[in-house]
């Protein structure tokens, strides 16, 4: 061998051992994907943020490449997820996504108790019933608590004050004080009573009185903004309906009440407001917002819509009412990332994967809450979010409650978007009961038959049938 060819080889098997001898950051990165789109990150301010979150984490991982995968729409993005998924390229991580939209594909998200154990991620930094919303029947873990939305009672300060009531009550488990100064629960049985007194007519007569008239009312006392019968229900008292071992559907007793105690509320009472009255120009932009109803028991997100009561009327934020059982239960919505099964996807690139979620859910939090206008659920993420929100509603707003409403939240397994079969239909399902209540032939409807028609309705639907 010439001296010429003998040095060639030389420096090659050099620069082979040089490159073998690397970190692992200078090889080729494992590409991490990240669809955006199930829930809410579609919009320009928000693509942008993402992308400035992925060029963050991307510097500080240089053996990562972690890629946006963003659906035009909303609207789009479960159809090309369902695409992405058939074609056996899913995504890494899917999200910001609720409960409800996690559902259509409850079979394709990772467990992630063994990831976080190895990886040592630290569960505790969240209170732990946050924790135990994304476990599942078997304990395991689906999802690790991002943003959250506890319901809380708004309630107009002002409306208060002109009725002569104290306001309610701030804290969880104290009493709520009546016009005659006796302590009562906090719970529907008290709020159902301050809601006739701050239900008034065109004539000044609240519902307590033998003047009322149910149609001319020009405020109301109650309403549970935009919620689904579930969400109503899980509010008067959480309970579990479905049977997976049997996949059967029974309405618990309990729910039998409560769809008595809210119809009782729209057709006794006339506290809150029938289909007819909620879109009449009384109640708009929304039925709280309008200044024209004293309280409404909703979730967090909700201070998405108030922008109009600076400046015209006070509000605060209080704990929900106790349930039936006489304890205080949150429901809680609630977005987060997850992670996707995929077959093909070495336990390196799990590995990954994780490492990147784990950077969304913790170093990014506070900056991905603040674009998606979440309560982040890490605690260190959550002054950010007070800053914002103070900034925005300047009033005397009790923002504690927010944090004091956690550790009550509903687990998984009695969330009132928890999964069934066929979860759309049954959706759609529950909105037609709701309509049917609350919709001018509300009135005189057999509670009981419907709900038996609905039972038997909902079986059909988890069994396949329409």
């Amino acid at each position: 061998m010439s001296k010429r060819k003998f040095s060639i080889v030389l420096i090659s098997l050099v620069a082979v051992l040089i490159l073998g001898a690397l970190p692992i950051s200078a090889q080729e990165p494992i590409t991490v994907t990240w669809f955006v789109g199930l829930g809410t990150g579609t919009n320009a301010e928000q693509i942008a943020i993402q992308e400035q979150v992925v060029a963050d984490f991307n510097a500080a991982n240089p053996g990562i490449n972690l890629e946006l995968n963003i659906a035009a729409s909303n609207e789009t993005s479960r159809d090309l997820l369902s695409t992405l998924i058939a074609s056996g390229n899913p995504p890494d991580i899917v999200g910001p996504v609720g409960v409800s939209g996690s559902n259509s594909f409850n079979d394709q998200w990772m467990t992630l108790d063994s990831l976080v154990e190895a990886s040592g991620f630290d569960l505790s930094t969240f209170d732990p019933a946050l924790v135990d919303l994304y476990r599942n029947d078997a304990g395991e873990l689906t999802a690790i608590p991002f943003a959250v939305y506890p319901s809380v009672t708004f309630y107009n300060a002002d409306l208060f004050d002109e009725a002569g009531l104290s306001y309610p009550p701030s804290e969880f488990g104290a009493p709520y004080v009546m016009p005659d100064g006796t302590e009562v629960p906090w719970n529907y049985d008290t709020v159902a009573e301050i809601a006739k007194i701050l239900t008034v007519d065109a004539n000044g007569n609240d519902a307590t009185m033998d003047g009322f008239d149910p149609t001319a009312i020009e405020q109301f006392g109650l309403n549970f903004q935009w919620a689904r019968v579930r969400l109503i229900w899980s509010y008067l008292q959480p309970a579990s309906f479905y049977d997976a071992a049997a996949n059967t559907i029974t309405l618990p007793e309990e729910w039998h009440q409560a769809t008595q105690w809210y119809w009782d509320r729209v057709w006794v009472d006339h506290t809150v407001p029938n289909s007819t009255y909620a879109a009449s120009d009384l109640l708009q932009p929304s039925g709280f917002a309008s200044g024209n109803l004293a309280m409404s028991i909703v979730p967090l997100w909700y201070t998405c819509c108030l922008d109009n009561s600076v400046g015209n009327f006070n509000w605060s934020i209080a704990p929900v009412p106790a349930s039936f059982d006489g304890e205080q239960h949150v429901a809680m919505d609630a977005d987060t990332f997850r992670l996707v099964k995929n077959a093909n996807r070495s336990e390196e690139a799990t590995a990954a994967a994780f490492t990147a979620l784990s950077y969304l859910l913790t170093d990014a939090a506070a900056t991905l809450g603040s674009a998606y206008g979440a309560f982040p659920a890490l605690p260190a993420a959550q002054p950010v979010w007070f800053d914002s929100i103070s900034a925005r509603y300047p009033g005397e707003i009790d923002w504690t409650v927010a944090v004091d409403s956690l550790a009550y939240a509903n687990p998984g397994p009695l969330h009132h978007e928890s999964n069934v079969p066929n979860y759309t239909q049954t959706y759609e399902r529950e909105n037609a009961l709701l309509s049917l209540i609350e919709g001018d032939t509300g009135a005189t409807v057999d509670l009981e038959a419907e709900l038996a028609t609905f039972e038997s309705d909902m079986n059909a639907i988890v069994s396949g049938g329409s």
